[in-house]
């Protein structure tokens, strides 16, 4: 429903959106236990930009987001604390998640984003796809999903009984 006078449109302005931590998502799953069982959480943005360029914004929009990988939360206090522990996400010696992108590619399997994951001070690729998206006025809400390989950040404790691939939903909202 569009009420008259709103400022909808189908694609952002250019300029700075800067992500609402409060209103935005990032949720994850993996599998556990040989992958019999689901594991489900969430972990929280910190802060973060979105920057839709003046021309070619498709080429030349960036994204950064910080997520505090003490904010890992799984619903067990016993496993959240393992999984914050040098074990795995190392909260106390690393204590960000940084996301780093440019550009949206187009195709036919929908737009994605490319850019640089550091988690534990090791930065690799990752495609973020994008989903749907929003605008209302100076406020974008956008929606995205990708899968992560703990292996290649070296994360590689507990093989089997933790998943090597987890699966991430965002649901990112920001205000220019």
């Amino acid at each position: 429903m569009t009420t008259e006078g709103a400022d909808r449109r189908d694609e952002p302005s250019p300029g700075v959106y800067r992500i609402d931590p409060e209103a935005s998502a990032v949720r994850f799953t993996t599998r556990a236990m040989f992958g019999l069982f689901p594991v489900r959480g969430t972990f929280a943005i910190d802060h973060g930009e979105i920057a839709i360029a003046e021309t070619d914004a498709d080429r030349n929009s960036e994204v950064d987001a910080v997520i505090r990988a003490a904010s890992f939360e799984s619903g067990i206090a016993k496993r959240d604390h393992h999984v914050r522990s040098a074990d795995y996400l190392d909260a106390a010696a690393h204590p960000e998640i940084r996301f780093s992108g440019r550009g949206a590619r187009r195709g036919a399997g929908g737009a994605t984003v490319h850019g640089e994951l550091t988690v534990l001070g090791v930065t690799r690729p990752v495609v973020l796809t994008l989903g749907a998206m929003a605008v209302d006025g100076a406020r974008l809400t956008v929606g995205a999903t990708a899968v992560v390989d703990r292996y290649a950040f070296g994360m590689t404790k507990a093989k089997g009984m933790t998943g090597r691939h987890v699966n991430i939903d965002l649901e990112v909202v920001a205000v220019r």
